[in-house]
């Protein structure tokens, strides 16, 4: 795979003196593989000038798959200055998370409105489709994506591809879960810490958001972004080969980066790893390949495809509290989400609650009195008939504590919710855990003969008549055979589903 960087920059684009080498426009990188499959990630203000690339190549039609981490505007910008989505005959996937409001088509309009700029979504040229996403795999081409959730205060997905026998994953706007970890210190990885390690295992490049250090952190807390010393720690434990540090912050010079890089070479160093480290430059190309995994990989079933009925859902989140302010502000949190917050008022009642309500999410306070979340945990474990097998339980501290956390983790503890947060990142937390254990409808695969049946349905002339007696003994019979209440005759078109 070829991997070339076009923006590198995070929260807004700056040009100028001091960002000539890494380049000061935000995020945008091109993919491709051997096959020629061109996947764009995000679409920053570096965006322009791989457009205009692939318009000057003049290779007709330009096509493409676009992976948009999340809609905030530094992601996003560089969209209605994309020179092939207004080139009539050009056709574009474009992907993005989609929580339980707004699609990524309604939120890629919004920035085009009249008030903001002269085009509207609806006047490209191009042919393009869009793609809402939940957490899961896809393939887009040649290439295997898994999609997961990042840490961030709007809902954002991490993209790892698989092609070619390379793996590249492009993880930014990533916040630490732990703080222990972000601020440079070592503690065990359990829940959501533990997920990310997995889901960059062994790639061979990590693009991975570096914007802050250790020491700027705590002033940064809650903005959803990384520190250089976290990258380099979860990347090294992970077994990855390359780290580029990326999202690099708008203040921060070349020569500010080119001594970040150093300090993350020599935190490398001390543990004798042998992973590279360098920092993301517009420009910069790299070509990825790993002759022992480059025969091809099985195709997988894709997963990652939005279920309109999440929209339409109301979900339950169990909701065990001592604080009515911590309630009161989970409440506001997911106001807007068509998520309903049942209270519990004993403990020992959580389990029959779990059979009866089905919950989507569990939130539990550490340290409630007359509650022992340990024992609540490993209850719901062990008791798989009320459903609690695979249910989040999501624990709410006012601190952490790795060593609890790492014995709550071992009880069945899914992940923490540290308090006080704010109502945004409360509420992207709560959808995560809640869309990626979301029940998903699989869209069956269409037959080969599938235009032959529906000729044929056509021919019947079965369509629209009125009721027969013939068809209607068929179904008691049916019925009477199998010894069900109901049998029914379906006659599935294009459009419906039709009762005969």
């Amino acid at each position: 795979m070829l991997v070339r960087f076009w923006g590198t920059r995070g929260s807004i684009a700056k040009p100028g003196s001091t960002t000539v080498r890494y380049g000061g426009n935000t995020s945008c990188v091109e993919v491709r593989s051997s096959s020629g499959t061109l996947v764009v990630l995000d679409c920053g203000t570096g965006a322009l000038g791989l457009g205009q690339a692939l318009i000057k190549d003049g290779a007709l039609p330009v096509n493409g798959h676009m992976l948009i981490g999340h809609t905030h505007w530094d992601h996003i910008q560089g969209f209605p200055f994309f020179a092939p989505i207004f080139v009539a005959g050009n056709e574009w996937h474009i992907y993005g998370p989609r929580g339980i409001g707004i699609s990524l088509r309604e939120s890629l309009s919004g920035q085009m409105q009249g008030s903001y700029f002269p085009v509207a979504l609806r006047d490209l040229g191009a042919k393009l489709h869009y793609h809402d996403l939940i957490e899961g795999t896809l393939e887009v081409g040649d290439i295997q994506v898994t999609a997961q959730y990042l840490n961030h205060p709007a809902l954002t997905l991490g993209y790892r591809l698989e092609a070619d026998g390379a793996s590249i994953v492009y993880s930014t706007d990533h916040e630490p879960y732990s703080t222990h970890r972000a601020e440079g210190n070592q503690a065990p990885f359990a829940g959501d810490e533990a997920r990310h390690a997995r889901f960059i295992s062994g790639a061979d490049l990590v693009i991975h958001d570096a914007q802050y250090t250790a020491d700027e952190y705590p002033a940064k807390r809650g903005w959803g972004h990384s520190t250089v010393e976290y990258a380099v720690d979860v990347a090294a434990s992970a077994g990855v080969r390359r780290l580029a540090l990326f999202h690099h912050d708008p203040m921060r010079s070349d020569e500010a980066i080119d001594q970040l890089v150093a300090r993350a070479r020599q935190r490398i160093a001390q543990t004798h790893g042998a992973m590279e480290i360098f920092a993301a430059a517009e420009g910069q190309a790299l070509e990825l390949s790993s002759p022992v995994r480059s025969r091809p990989l099985p195709a997988r079933e894709d997963t990652a495809r939005w279920d309109p009925a999440l929209a339409k859902s109301i979900h339950t989140v169990l909701v065990a509290v001592g604080n009515p302010q911590i309630h009161r502000f989970l409440e506001d949190a997911v106001a807007d989400d068509g998520v309903r917050l049942l209270p519990v008022r004993d403990c020992d009642a959580i389990p029959a609650m779990v059979r009866s309500e089905r919950p989507s999410l569990v939130l539990l306070e550490h340290g409630l009195k007359h509650c022992d979340a340990i024992k609540v945990c490993r209850t719901l474990r062990e008791d798989r008939s009320a459903g609690g097998g695979d249910l989040p339980i999501v624990l709410l501290r006012t601190s952490e504590n790795p060593l609890d956390q790492q014995r709550e983790a071992e009880a069945g503890a899914t992940d923490w919710l540290i308090l006080p947060c704010s109502k945004e990142y409360a509420r992207t937390r709560i959808r995560a855990w809640i869309l990626r254990e979301a029940c998903r409808w699989k869209i069956a695969p269409l037959p080969d003969d599938e235009e032959q049946r529906l000729r044929s349905l056509q021919e019947s002339g079965l369509l629209d008549t009125e009721a027969e007696e013939r068809f209607d003994r068929f179904t008691r019979i049916a019925a009477a055979l199998f010894e069900v209440p109901i049998a029914f005759i379906s006659l599935v078109d294009k459009e419906r589903q039709w009762f005969k």
